[in-house]
């Protein structure tokens, strides 16, 4: 009959097992084996340090190209936009590059005119109507609204007014400082746009400045009216410089619209200041030259070629 003490003689010979087994094992994990097992860290550990030298040799690389660019910008640039009047838009998500952008067109020897950052709101769907009101409360005397697109699209007609009174026109009436300043307070006032103390008008062209797109619910539709807002710029030479990466982003639109494409020069790296260095010699080239050209990690080259 099996009694308590069998099963205490029973279990006090596993447990003894146990312990035999445990001892064996770590007297054989002390040998070749774990000699073996601390060879392998030990070369990990190496691999992993090297790899840390090569990220950071790499990141040392990166950060010197960046400085060689901005210490060759002045020659190469070489006053190419010297007494050119020129215009910048700055989409949202963009603040963080847009003055390296600036900083470039003007080395280059631009007068930038305005720096006009729009909002999200601008581009907000639910504010279409409130944005057809306000271009109408914000016409002026020299910037009428005769002429504009007459349709339900707040940001085209609001869009297509800005670039009225922003840029040059063909003709000998060209729109007044006064109404220019009035045009830019009324929607700076309502959180449309924000714009620098010195904002005028008379650009003879307008580089926008383009971020990484929205992604909320509404983002095709914002897309689609920051494509639309640039279209409207259009009527003089313009260049939209930025990212070329997210969905729907405003270089590859302009790139995959067969009017478009044809009208607005590109840049899809001006993150980086080789990007932006880039923007100023696309600029010249389509204000100076006339041409139009895509450029960037996406385009047909990285800059235009040198003028003959």
């Amino acid at each position: 009959m099996i009694n308590f003490r069998y099963h205490v003689v029973s279990l006090t010979a596993v447990f003894l097992a146990l312990a035999i087994g445990l001892v064996v094992g770590t007297a054989a994990l002390n040998g070749p084996v774990a000699d073996s097992l601390k060879n392998q860290i030990s070369a990990l550990n190496k691999d992993n340090s090297n790899k840390r030298d090569q990220i950071n040799q790499y990141r040392e690389e990166l950060n010197r190209s960046q400085d060689f660019a901005t210490e060759i910008a002045p020659s190469y640039l070489n006053n190419e936009l010297a007494g050119r009047k020129i215009l910048v838009v700055v989409l949202p998500n963009t603040s963080e590059f847009a003055d390296g952008v600036i900083a470039m067109l003007k080395v280059a020897g631009a007068t930038v005119t305005a720096k006009v950052t729009v909002q999200d709101k601008f581009f907000d769907p639910a504010n279409t109507y409130e944005l057809l009101d306000l271009a109408g409360q914000s016409s002026q005397p020299t910037i009428q609204m005769e002429g504009l697109p007459l349709n339900s699209d707040g940001v085209e007609t609001a869009s297509a007014q800005l670039a009225l009174g922003l840029l040059q026109r063909a003709g000998t009436v060209q729109a007044s400082p006064d109404d220019v300043a009035a045009l830019l307070t009324a929607y700076t006032k309502q959180g449309y746009i924000a714009v620098d103390d010195k904002a005028a008008g008379g650009a003879e062209g307008a580089v926008f400045i383009s971020g990484e797109p929205p992604t909320d619910k509404d983002a095709a539709k914002k897309n689609q009216s920051a494509l639309m807002m640039v279209s409207q710029f259009a009527t003089k030479p313009l260049v939209v410089a930025g990212v070329g990466v997210g969905d729907g982003n405003v270089i590859s639109a302009v790139r995959g619209d067969p009017t478009l494409v044809k009208e607005i020069s590109t840049v899809d790296n001006a993150s980086t200041v080789q990007g932006q260095v880039a923007t100023a010699m696309v600029t010249s080239e389509r204000m100076v030259q006339n041409k139009v050209g895509q450029y960037g990690l996406g385009g047909s080259s990285l800059v235009p070629k040198a003028a003959s």
